[in-house]
């Protein structure tokens, strides 16, 4: 992802990240993990501002002020990686900038809760409680996963929920946590594509992600948004 945000910037267009993002990977000696499954075309999701996730790369170039969600998944030596993480293209407004700070918050704040003898459900009630203090709807129809040989494996991981409910955590869980926040209404729709997933009231979502192991009882988070950042402050 690292990569990606080299790359992404107003005027580039979404496909040509995806097949950059593709031939990157198997240059890793990896293969793409969403190309092919489910019947993806592509090797990137990518959604920009109302869409929520599950964009398909197009030929539209991104543009000033956008707020677009990058989801890559890899699978090397046998185990998928799942990662996402939602970029600010140039001059983006300050409502914007706070969806997603907190939706990045809601993300740490629901690892957190990923600690053995917890519930499932306190990652999703972490997550919900610091959306919704802001204002923000929480999206109900697409949840976290278990995350191993497949991409996407039990259990599911809500992104709300109530304190001391779901399955127990327990050590060697490996999961991907996952918040998508909506700046209005927590309801979502999906287009004609039978891929892309936009905000019923069309206003902007935002996207985070991370792949965690339970170990020793805390959560270790196995992905990283630092080649990302790092990416980024080289491009100021």
């Amino acid at each position: 992802m690292g990569k990606i945000a080299e790359r992404i910037a107003p005027g580039v267009t979404p496909k040509e990240l995806d097949q950059f993002a593709e031939d990157y990977i198997h240059s890793q000696d990896a293969v793409p993990g969403f190309k092919g499954l489910y019947g993806c075309p592509s090797t990137l999701l990518i959604s920009v501002n109302e869409q929520v996730v599950h964009g398909l790369p197009t030929d539209k170039p991104l543009q000033e002020g956008d707020v677009v969600s990058i989801d890559c998944g890899a699978v090397y030596k046998g185990y998928y990686g799942d990662h996402a993480y939602t970029f600010a293209l140039g001059e983006v407004g300050e409502e914007k900038r706070q969806l997603l700070k907190v939706t990045e918050e809601c993300l740490y704040l629901g690892i957190e809760q990923a600690c053995a003898g917890n519930r499932i459900e306190d990652i999703g009630w972490a997550i919900q409680t610091h959306a919704e203090k802001h204002g923000y709807g929480v999206v109900r129809d697409l949840v976290g996963h278990g995350l191993g040989k497949t991409l996407h494996e039990d259990p599911q991981v809500p992104n709300y929920g109530r304190r001391g409910r779901g399955k127990k955590i327990m050590n060697g869980l490996t999961i991907a946590i996952e918040p998508m926040i909506n700046m209005g209404t927590e309801k979502v729709v999906q287009l004609d594509d039978n891929w892309t997933i936009v905000t019923e009231d069309g206003l902007p979502s935002a996207h985070f992600e991370h792949d965690i192991a339970v170990v020793d009882g805390k959560p270790v988070i196995l992905s990283t948004f630092d080649y990302i950042l790092e990416a980024l402050a080289k491009r100021v």
